[in-house]
């Protein structure tokens, strides 16, 4: 069963991907500055694509040729990929990237509930809830509670953001069904991209124009590489790989570790100063992260239960 806690291993691999994509905003941040929006997000899932196949065709896996599974692979690009990135990109013009964020590690509560709603293994415990609200008031601790000042204006663009906080949940639970499919984990990553690539390009081709572009500059192509290759490419096979082990709700609670990952990566790459209120926000998340998990609530339990009580 999919509800339960996580092993060592499935940890160590959640804190990799919130590296991955806690490294994106660094890459982005340079990609903005050279590229307009559509163009970036078609050439990372484009690029991706070409690198997933590249390792699909090294490990010896055949390409799938069911209709089914291609079905599949379009509906995950697009709940994955092509909603969230672009609703959140869009409601990232209009409010603050610190709203943002807090709108957006609001994605493990709409899984909670999604999960509850749509599956048999991965119902909702109090433990759970609670954990998922603490882990969010961490975020907005983290990230700073003057952004919430904004709340109520631009509400187009805030509902944007929790869009794609839920398309990314639905997502999440919609892939389980590769692992039924007897899929490895590099298929399904490779499938979605080269589904969103395919139809992201048209789009791109029109709005953006992208032949009519300077030539990027050596460090916006290295940006787009370390996002295509990293970012996308690499997190994603580890995004199937503890979908189809941990389930869709654990899965989701990267949304919290990402902002921690960006901050960090902020203070060692770019030398940005660390205040108090990111590590209370990082103990908040722990909290609520070791609340999900349960095994700490049931240690002391147990320490607290009286010697031979289980006679």
């Amino acid at each position: 069963m999919a509800n339960r806690n996580m092993t060592a291993g499935e940890w160590g691999l959640l804190v990799a991907l919130s590296l991955l994509w806690g490294g994106s905003f660094l890459f982005n941040g340079i990609l903005v500055r050279e590229l307009p929006t559509l163009t970036i997000v078609t050439a990372r899932v484009g690029l991706a694509a070409l690198a997933l196949w590249m390792v699909v065709g090294l490990a010896g896996y055949a390409i799938p040729r069911s209709r089914e599974v291609w079905l599949a692979f379009l509906g995950m690009g697009v709940l994955n990929n092509i909603i969230p990135f672009s609703l959140i990109v869009w409601g990232q013009t209009h409010i603050a990237s610190g709203l943002a964020s807090i709108l957006n590690a609001t994605t493990p509560l709409f899984a909670v509930i999604a999960a509850h709603l749509l599956t048999t293994d991965e119902k909702m415990t109090g433990g759970r809830l609670v954990g998922v609200i603490v882990g969010f008031l961490g975020v907005a601790l983290m990230i700073g509670p003057s952004v919430l000042s904004d709340l109520g204006a631009n509400l187009l663009a805030q509902l944007a953001v929790l869009g794609g906080a839920v398309s990314y949940s639905i997502a999440g639970i919609f892939g389980r069904r590769f692992r039924r499919m007897g899929l490895p984990p590099l298929l399904p990553a490779a499938g979605q991209v080269t589904a969103s690539a395919v139809l992201m390009l048209p789009v791109a081709l029109i709005v953006d124009k992208p032949w009519t572009l300077a030539m990027p500059s050596a460090g916006t192509w290295m940006a787009l590489f370390g996002l295509a290759f990293l970012a996308t490419a690499l997190a994603y096979v580890i995004f199937f790989r503890i979908l189809a082990t941990a389930g869709a709700t654990n899965l989701m609670l990267v949304t919290f570790l990402i902002p921690v990952s960006a901050i960090l990566l902020g203070a060692l790459v770019l030398g940005e100063v660390l205040a108090s209120k990111h590590f209370a926000g990082m103990a908040l998340i722990a909290v609520g992260l070791a609340a999900i998990d349960g095994r700490l609530l049931r240690m002391i339990t147990e320490k607290r239960r009286p010697i031979g009580s289980d006679a």
